[in-house]
C-alpha cells in the first residue's frame, strides 16, 4: 500500500455503520462505557470536522470531532480515533488527527480535547491538562486527559466538568 492508495475525505452519512464496525472492531463494547463516550451521548459530533480514510473505496479509519463546554470554556473533542487491524501504523491515525486539528482551527476553536495516550498524542502537540482543571462524568485517568491548544491561552478556560455543548445548553434552558 501506498499514500496514493489513500484518500483522506470528510465524513458522510453513507460513512456511518462502517465507522461503526471500526469503532467496535478497535474499542470493543466496553466503548460505551467510557467517559468520553458518555459525553458523546449528549449530542451530535461535528460532521462538518469529522474525517474517513479510505482505500478502494472502503472506510478504513476515522476520527471526529463534537463540541463540547469545559465550565465556561468550550473547545472540541476529538474521538473516537480508529484505524482497521491491518492498517495500524502506517501514519493513517496521525494524518487524520492533523485533518481535524486544521479543522478545528478553520472553525476558531481555541483547543481541541481528548482522553488519550501521550505517548501518541504527545508528538502531535497535545499537553495534558493540570490535575483537576477538568472533570470527566465517568470514571478516568486524568494523566490521559489532553489538549491541543489552537488559540494562545485558550486551556486556561477549561475548567470544570466536560459534557457536549448541547446538553448544556439543554441544562441551562431548564
Amino acid at each position: 500500500m501506498t499514500p496514493a492508495d489513500l484518500v483522506f475525505m470528510p465524513e458522510l452519512p453513507a460513512h456511518d455503520a462502517a465507522i461503526e464496525h471500526i469503532n467496535e472492531e478497535a474499542f470493543g463494547p466496553g466503548r460505551f462505557t467510557r467517559a468520553a463516550y458518555k459525553i458523546r451521548e449528549g449530542g451530535p459530533h461535528e460532521r462538518d470536522h469529522s474525517f474517513v480514510a479510505t482505500r478502494d473505496g472502503e472506510v478504513i479509519a476515522s476520527v471526529r470531532l463534537t463540541r463540547i463546554t469545559v465550565g465556561e470554556g468550550r473547545a472540541l473533542l476529538l474521538g473516537p480515533l480508529a484505524v482497521r487491524p491491518a492498517h495500524k501504523n502506517l501514519g493513517i491515525g496521525r494524518k487524520l488527527v492533523a485533518i481535524a486539528l486544521e479543522a478545528a482551527k478553520k472553525a476558531g476553536a481555541g483547543a481541541v480535547m481528548l482522553v488519550g495516550d501521550e505517548p501518541y498524542y504527545g508528538p502531535l502537540g497535545f499537553k495534558r491538562i493540570p490535575r483537576g482543571q477538568v472533570s470527566m462524568p465517568r470514571p478516568v485517568d486524568l494523566d490521559r486527559i489532553l489538549a491541543y491548544e489552537i488559540i494562545p491561552n485558550s486551556v486556561e478556560h477549561l475548567r470544570g466538568e466536560v459534557c457536549h455543548e448541547d446538553q448544556a445548553r439543554q441544562l441551562q434552558e431548564a
